[in-house]
C-alpha cells in the first residue's frame, strides 16, 4: 500500500486486522481520508501519520492502540476530523494539537 503515493482514501474499517500500523503509512503523501476503525490494531499510533499533510479525516477509533497520541498529529494542518475513541490510549492530549 505504501507504494500507492497518489492514494487519496484508505478504508480498512470493520475488519479483523491486527498488529501495529506500519510506519510506511507516512509515505502516502496524498492521503486525505484514513479509516482504520473497528479493527484490532495495537501498539502506538505511528508518529509518521504526522507526515500526511493532506489528511482531512483520521478515524482510528475502536482499536487496541496503546501509549499516547503522538505530538506529530499537530502537524496535520488540514485535519478536519480526528477520532481515537474506544482505544487504550494513555497520557494527555499533546499541546501541538492546539486544544
Amino acid at each position: 500500500v505504501a507504494l500507492l503515493s497518489s492514494l487519496q482514501s484508505l478504508y480498512f474499517d470493520d475488519n479483523q486486522l491486527s498488529g501495529p500500523v506500519p510506519t510506511e503509512i507516512g509515505l502516502l503523501s496524498d492521503l486525505q481520508y484514513l479509516y482504520l476503525l473497528s479493527n484490532n490494531f495495537s501498539g502506538p499510533i505511528p508518529s509518521e501519520i504526522g507526515l500526511l499533510s493532506e489528511l482531512l479525516y483520521l478515524e482510528i477509533e475502536n482499536n487496541e492502540f496503546g501509549g499516547s497520541i503522538p505530538s506529530e498529529v499537530g502537524f496535520l494542518s488540514q485535519l478536519q476530523y480526528f477520532d481515537v475513541s474506544s482505544s487504550q490510549l494513555t497520557g494527555s492530549i499533546p499541546s501541538e494539537i492546539g486544544l
